[in-house]
């Protein structure tokens, strides 16, 4: 079978093209699928896509007009694909259910550290052979309290190096992990967590109920002085509710490694086009905030995981097998 392989990063490509080898043919493309590349997956029965791919409606018809029978997505999270049509048109749809959750917790702690102890101005100051301390002051994270929101693989491992830290560890889940308790996570209700944490990361999927969870009341019920960390999904933070309570002079530091309009801007090079988000624009403003392009996930560990397990996708679709990583079956299954 040729597989199409949509949004593929340079780092990534060998990675794809030794797992897919003696299994499967695959044709790797830098473009990201939406309603202008789809008619390109004409003829190939399986494609792969990334985070950032469309695949709302008129996407999936225009794919299955094509040929395309099944679609096996590089990631975790699948919001951004229509299930209901998909399972309509009979097309098969698959993720990566599991990778290494260190390499999202270890870059969410990355942003919590640089923001705090203003790294990324420190760097641009040597640079030019500015080597002031003015500004340059951070906090110790021991004994201060942190707060998870989400406590699932990730969010256990971010609790593991807050530990490690010697934090006070505050929890919100729709279930208490085990894990965490033993590490001595107490178990709160958001608000609490939210006006306690001197850090708050979060680490829940984004659904219906999660979308905006950090909005303007939200971030009002934090501490003036505290930390956000956001490398989960960008729809889980109020984007300009957060400009606006920067724009107050509120919180000590954040860092975003995601944007809930990130489609079209990550992953790609718009270092010479006029930016025509207003709310990312002046989000960048801040000295104190500190974006990254969707990169916590983006160690060789990780993509690796996340390649193999789409190999293994393609190959039980092929092979008329399903596993957890369907959601929605071959047609027939």
């Amino acid at each position: 079978m040729e597989i199409l392989a949509f949004g593929v990063q340079a780092d990534e490509k060998p990675l794809i093209e030794a797992a897919f080898r003696g299994l499967h043919d695959v044709h790797c493309l830098e473009v990201f699928l939406n309603e202008d590349t789809a008619p390109i997956a004409a003829g190939h029965e399986a494609i792969s896509t990334s985070v950032n791919a469309d695949l709302n409606a008129r996407v999936l018809r225009i794919l299955a007009a094509g040929g395309t029978r099944m679609v096996a997505q590089r990631s975790t999270g699948f919001n951004n694909i229509d299930l209901d049509v998909a399972e309509e048109l009979g097309l098969t749809v698959a993720r990566v259910s599991y990778y290494s959750p260190y390499s999202v917790a270890e870059f969410a702690w990355a942003l919590a550290l640089a923001v705090n102890r203003r790294v990324v101005r420190a760097a641009a100051r040597t640079r030019d052979f500015d080597f002031r301390l003015d500004g340059l002051m951070g906090r110790d994270f021991h004994g201060r309290t942190v707060g998870v929101l989400g406590t699932g693989k990730i969010g256990e491992a971010f609790t593991r190096i807050a530990h490690g830290f010697g934090m006070r560890l505050l929890g919100w889940d729709i279930a208490e992990n085990p894990a965490c308790t033993a590490l001595g996570m107490q178990y709160v209700e958001k608000d609490e967590l939210l006006a306690e944490a001197d850090l708050v990361s979060l680490h829940v999927p984004l659904l219906p109920a999660t979308h905006h969870l950090i909005d303007a009341k939200a971030l009002r019920a934090m501490k003036d002085d505290a930390i956000l960390v956001n490398s989960s999904r960008g729809g889980l933070v109020d984007t300009e509710a957060l400009v606006g309570e920067l724009r107050r002079g509120r919180f000590r530091g954040v860092g975003l490694d995601v944007y809930e309009a990130e489609a079209g801007l990550f992953f790609l090079d718009k270092s010479l086009e006029a930016i025509t988000d207003d709310t990312l624009a002046r989000l960048l403003t801040f000295p104190h905030v500190l974006v990254s392009s969707h990169q916590a996930y983006y160690t060789h560990d990780a993509v690796g995981q996340i390649v193999d397990a789409t190999v293994q996708n393609v190959t039980d679709y092929a092979a008329g097998r399903r596993s957890e990583n369907f959601l929605v079956p071959a047609a027939g299954s």
